[in-house]
């Protein structure tokens, strides 16, 4: 019991330096994200026109912070304090960060909200920060030598697939688990796509009619499930 008690108490020490901690780095990182242009201007002389930049913020600006939102709500439960703090601060979460995350909490079999997840996804996500930044320097520093590899003709179609094929081997071990589930939302989201082909440029925004769909339809399997039990 005590040793319960001490080990809920280190949990929660530990996500309050967490949240301490992850807030300054997130202002510093924010201040730095918006001021670097603001530098960058005023030491070449070349500062834009401010009122441009917000009009053409705001063409943008509405559906990425409705995105935002979305990806906040979804990913932080995921990712735990410490995994989320990281993968907002370096980016690249949708191709990096939460395919890592999720491979190593099913390694482990950690449960969403755990102290093990905490830990298993700030690991993960942390490595993967890391290895990307070792990757690309590594990529700076032989990218004279491989650019006529990098731009041969041949290797053009797998590159421009790189991210289908990510999400791909991503989403198949969660549509294994329910296939008759997974399949009404990605159906319904591919006949979309193909007859407005236009939205596939807003695939973020889509995860909410998408999302809705697939909760809803759980919902629905799990009150059947519920009566067909209460009826035994």
């Amino acid at each position: 019991m005590k040793k319960n008690m001490d080990r809920q108490q280190a949990y929660e020490a530990y996500l309050k330096e967490t949240h301490r901690l992850g807030r300054a780095v997130s202002l510093l990182t924010l201040a730095m994200l918006l001021g670097a242009p603001f530098v960058i201007g005023s030491l070449l002389g070349a500062m834009p026109d401010l009122g441009a930049a917000a009009r053409g913020f705001l063409s943008v600006g509405l559906v990425w912070t409705v995105s935002s939102v979305v990806e906040y709500l979804v990913y932080t439960p995921m990712l735990g304090a410490g995994g989320s703090y990281l993968a907002f601060i370096t980016g690249n979460l949708i191709n990096m960060k939460i395919p890592c995350a999720m491979n190593a909490r099913e390694m482990v079999n950690a449960k969403t909200g755990t102290a093990e997840n905490e830990v298993i996804s700030t690991l993960s996500i942390a490595t993967s920060s890391l290895v990307t930044i070792l990757v690309l320097a590594v990529g700076v520093a032989l990218i004279t030598p491989l650019r006529p590899v990098l731009q041969s003709p041949v290797l053009q179609p797998a590159f421009a697939n790189v991210v289908p094929a990510l999400f791909g081997a991503m989403a198949y071990q969660y549509y294994r688990k329910d296939p008759a589930l997974a399949a009404v939302p990605l159906a319904a989201m591919a006949l979309l796509f193909m007859f407005v082909p236009s939205l596939t440029g807003s695939t973020s925004f889509m995860i909410i009619p998408s999302g809705a769909l697939a909760i809803g339809l759980s919902y629905l399997k799990y009150r059947r499930a519920r009566k067909e039990g209460q009826g035994q």
